[in-house]
């Protein structure tokens, strides 16, 4: 099952149009969640009931509106709706839980400050069990490429799982992009390095790391990008021509996955196209 937030904004309609696309592909039914956030409202010590009953009747409202969304785009979905109680990142974190992929929109102000996510999107992607995918900017053509994030270890596994799936479902190609950097220590007076052996093994370590799963993807047509770049530089520059970029989430203790990896947050706030978050267990 994909789940989706609904709040009647731009970003929640676009996240919904693609958790319907996805749903479509993956042959899996879609819930629609809206959370009632009531603890704004409640200043006076007790609120007019009038005020809870219009606030269920406008989340049913938005509800139907994203319901009417993917019944008008992918009418062979099964949908389902679902208004909760509570903080809308609580709830969508809840819903995760037995979710397959949670979908998420970007709530970027345009300029400089659309840097910066919507917190319901970086809590979410910080804190879900299953892969999270944001939803930034306007909806692109269709570039038939899927860009992930690899590293010289095998923890970056989950997320070329994902992202070859994805390129799967799509008839995409995979572009495994792995950026890196000399260490200061070859600035060194007298240090001597050769600048093509480091390429050369750097592309090894990529090959090596994407092995395994090329072989159960063994149809798939897959593109090694390797780049001396920094990983979040190398990934954003390579979102400008994708459908989706993939990274790995590194937080191994409850602090680490409300912050996420630096590049899982630099590629959130920067890249040109949506992303998705895969957990590392």
């Amino acid at each position: 099952m994909i789940v989706t937030g609904f709040d009647g904004s731009t970003a929640a309609r676009a996240a919904v149009e693609w958790a319907a696309d996805d749903a479509l592909r993956m042959n899996t039914p879609l819930r629609i969640v809206h959370a009632v956030d009531r603890w704004p409202y409640q200043i006076a010590k007790f609120p007019p009931p009038e005020w809870s009953d219009a606030m269920e009747q406008a989340g049913e409202k938005l509800l139907a509106e994203a319901e009417g969304i993917v019944r008008s785009r992918q009418p062979t979905v099964t949908v389902e709706t679902r208004l909760i109680e509570g903080s809308p990142a609580l709830a969508l974190r809840e819903e995760a839980v037995q979710a397959a992929e949670l979908v998420v929109g970007s709530r970027g102000l345009g300029g400089f400050a659309g840097a910066l996510l919507g917190s319901v999107s970086m809590h979410v992607a910080g804190y879900a069990p299953c892969p999270v995918v944001v939803i930034r900017g306007e909806r692109g053509p269709v570039r038939g490429e899927i860009v992930v994030g690899v590293e010289d270890s095998p923890d970056c596994a989950p997320a070329l799982a994902y992202a070859f799936e994805q390129a799967r479902l799509r008839g995409s190609t995979v572009r495994a992009v792995h950026g890196w950097q000399l260490p200061v220590h070859v600035y060194s007076p007298g240090f001597v390095y050769d600048l093509d052996d480091i390429k050369n093994r750097q592309l090894k370590a990529v090959t090596e790391t994407i092995t395994a799963v090329r072989k159960e993807h063994p149809d798939a047509i897959v593109v090694e990008d390797v780049r001396q770049q920094h990983p979040v530089e190398a990934l954003t520059e390579a979102s400008k021509q994708a459908d989706l970029v993939v990274v790995g989430s590194h937080g191994a203790n409850a602090l680490e996955r409300a912050l996420l990896g630096s590049v899982s947050r630099g590629v959130l706030h920067h890249a040109h196209c949506p992303v998705a978050v895969v957990p590392i267990a």
